[in-house]
């Protein structure tokens, strides 16, 4: 399952740094605008405690975790909607991945410039969600010569997606990104595909000094203040910081270097986390002598669709599902205590896979 999550935001906040914490891959972190020229791809490993505490019971020869995709795009610029700067460019970018990590400078520093030339995260959160807005406008407006015509014509299908549309122009015209348009499951398909950029879920990453880590400053203070009203989530990172830790050599030095600056968890693992998050995922977990390894899913998926994830096979000749909670394979200590335990229960079609559980899954192509 690949799903990506695209870092955006003005030039000079820091997009490149903490895609350089993120991956292996080396974004080019310089003090002019646009050094990410075109978009870095890294493959993120999901941070997940429960993988390694199952690998200490299993003691397997391998240990696999799940990943997701970040992708480093060129910075926005006033008029981007319009094709100035490399507008079009980010565009596109934007449009190919499936959630938003919009990064805010909230730090103060005169030897990194700003395209504006002062310090204010909110303007720059304006500037791009209105770049965004006028784009979803442009193909709203574009589709709905068309729909309309179909609408007046009798077209049903093209009345629901017409009165969709005008519901989506309605927001941007006040400025509102079209995520804050209501519409019901059977709409979500239409949606889809749509593309607009503005229904993508989206985080919010504050980006502080280090005496910021913890608790923040005024400019998260006022970035909180002005999403409130959004379906948004905020995370504050220092990411200077961040990749001063990158540089330690081991975990323990890593650790030491957090505690020190009062944090139990780097910036960097929180944020894989919250994106992991912000996409929908969810993860369970395959178990036994040769692989301990995580797999992602959606929320909400049944058992042969998470059978699918590890070969189609599995899902097409699906029979049924040997499951056992995370909390029941820790406290019981192996898959054959749970069994004596009564705690591996089996599930058929319609089972709805939960985070964490731990499957076998029996199938017959």
């Amino acid at each position: 399952m690949s799903l990506q999550c695209g870092i955006v935001g003005l030039p000079n906040v820091g997009k490149s740094t903490l895609f350089n914490c993120l991956s292996n891959a080396k974004a080019q972190a310089a003090n002019f605008p646009f050094c990410t020229i075109e978009p870095n791809v890294g493959v993120i490993t999901v941070p997940d405690e429960r993988l390694n505490k199952l690998a200490e019971l299993v003691k397997p020869e391998n240990i696999v975790p799940t990943t997701v995709e970040i992708v480093d795009i060129a910075g926005l610029v006033k008029g981007a909607s319009k094709g100035e700067g490399l507008g079009n460019k980010f565009l596109a970018n934007i449009r190919e991945t499936d959630a938003i990590l919009h990064v805010l400078r909230c730090f103060d520093n005169d030897n990194i410039t700003h395209v504006d030339g002062t310090i204010d995260p909110v303007r720059d959160k304006e500037i791009i969600d209105t770049e965004l807005q006028l784009k979803d406008l442009e193909t709203v407006d574009a589709r709905l010569v068309k729909v309309q015509k179909q609408a007046n014509a009798g077209d049903k299908d093209a009345k629901v997606l017409c009165d969709l549309l005008l519901k989506f122009k309605a927001a941007l015209l006040e400025g509102k990104s079209a995520r804050t348009v209501e519409y019901d499951k059977d709409q979500a398909k239409l949606v889809k595909e749509l593309g607009l950029l503005t229904t993508k879920p989206v985080l919010y990453i504050c980006n502080v000094d280090e005496t910021s880590a913890v608790n923040g400053n005024h400019y998260v203070d006022a970035v909180r203040e002005a999403v409130k009203d959004e379906n948004a989530e905020i995370l504050i990172v220092a990411a200077a910081t961040e990749a001063d830790i990158a540089e330690l050599d081991t975990y323990e030095e890593r650790q030491e270097f957090l505690n020190e600056i009062g944090l139990q968890e780097s910036g960097v693992s929180r944020l894989i986390k919250a994106a992991y998050k912000l996409l929908d995922l969810r993860t369970y977990f395959t178990a036994g002598p040769k692989e301990v390894r995580a797999w992602t899913f959606h929320k909400g998926w049944k058992a042969p669709q998470c059978a699918g994830v590890i070969h189609t096979d599995f899902e097409k000749g699906f029979i049924r599902a040997e499951v056992i909670k995370y909390e029941d394979y820790i406290k019981y200590g192996s898959e054959v205590a749970c069994k004596e335990a009564g705690k591996m229960s089996i599930e058929g079609k319609e089972y709805e896979v939960q985070d964490g559980d731990t499957m076998l899954f029996r199938f017959n192509v």
